[in-house]
């Protein structure tokens, strides 16, 4: 067995909860930088058309974004919204990831095997549920990470700024800006995401390939994070481009999916697909590595405390 020992005990809801968060956060820490470059590329040319912008494209490709970032903006933009990101994945996470097992059992009325009606359905609402808690701290992220510290003033000096700006400028309201696409992206990479890695986990385990431990967790999660990219790459490039719009930009998220159709063509929705393929791939693998890991360490620790002798 490699890793820590999986328990006789079952892992509590509170520890699910707190191993999601804290997981997501060094997953967070470990692939910023990609998920900062996927959204300089996804906004790039969105005030063009496809021809100027492919012509004028100040980044192309994942290393060439972060490289121009270094080069231009100095290796600390390549973290800019660091603190919002962690913000958001200890709220947004713990919620989504953390309490998905809970759902799933009160969907199949604690049944153990559970169809992938009920997953699918208990991806969808830790997901939505998980946007209402962590909207805000989402908003903050993209735009930090949109903003560009060379020519010109930035648009944020921290991230106390950034909320109180939003706020101020644009209305409570601005705080939740692009909720619905995200509602919508987070159902579909919950669903994604989750459910994919539960099915991969429980097929390579019932037929005796893999055992609990390490090889199996990893390849599972690399296998989500695939399916998670390339079936929501489109929302998530509208949510990006939704939420860092100036105000009045776009009269909605449906108006910002259609104007990107009209000027940048089909192409635009997978704008990015690279860097949220390296990032969500990597992404999925240290987070579900840490949980899994996470949640063996928390019950070995709550069980020695129980019995110390």
């Amino acid at each position: 067995m490699v890793g820590f020992k999986a328990t006789d005990v079952p892992p509590t809801a509170t520890v699910k909860f707190l191993g999601a968060g804290t997981a997501a956060c060094v997953a967070d820490l470990i692939t910023f930088p990609l998920d900062t470059a996927k959204v300089r590329l996804q906004i790039q040319g969105e005030s063009q058309g496809p021809v100027h912008a492919t012509a004028s494209a100040q980044y192309r490709g994942v290393l060439g974004t972060i490289l121009t970032m270094v080069r231009t903006e100095g290796p600390r933009s390549l973290y800019n919204g660091l603190v919002a990101g962690l913000q958001r994945q200890m709220s947004f996470a713990s919620v989504r990831i953390g309490l998905y097992d809970s759902v799933k059992q009160f969907y199949t009325k604690g049944s153990e095997h559970a169809s992938i009606g009920s997953r699918l359905l208990a991806g969808s609402t830790t997901g939505a549920l998980a946007v209402a808690v962590a909207q805000p701290t989402d908003v903050v992220k993209v735009r930090f990470q949109a903003q560009a510290r060379a020519g010109g003033g930035r648009r944020y000096q921290s991230t106390i700024d950034a909320y109180k700006t939003i706020a101020r400028e644009e209305g409570f309201r601005g705080l939740w800006k692009g909720t619905s696409p995200n509602v919508a992206r987070n159902a579909i990479v919950n669903c994604a995401e989750l459910v994919t890695y539960d099915l991969i986990k429980d097929t390579l385990l019932k037929a005796n390939l893999m055992t609990d431990d390490l090889p199996c967790h990893f390849t599972s999660a690399f296998g989500a994070g695939f399916c998670t990219t390339i079936i929501a790459s489109p929302v998530d490039v509208v949510k990006t481009r939704y939420m860092n719009s100036a105000l009045g930009q776009y009269s909605s998220a449906g108006h910002c999916a259609l104007t990107m159709l009209q000027k940048e063509g089909p192409r635009a929705f997978y704008k990015g697909f690279m860097p949220s393929f390296l990032r969500l791939g990597s992404w999925n693998v240290v987070m579900f590595v840490t949980y899994e890991q996470l949640k063996r360490a928390l019950m070995a620790a709550c069980a020695s405390r129980e019995a110390p002798f």
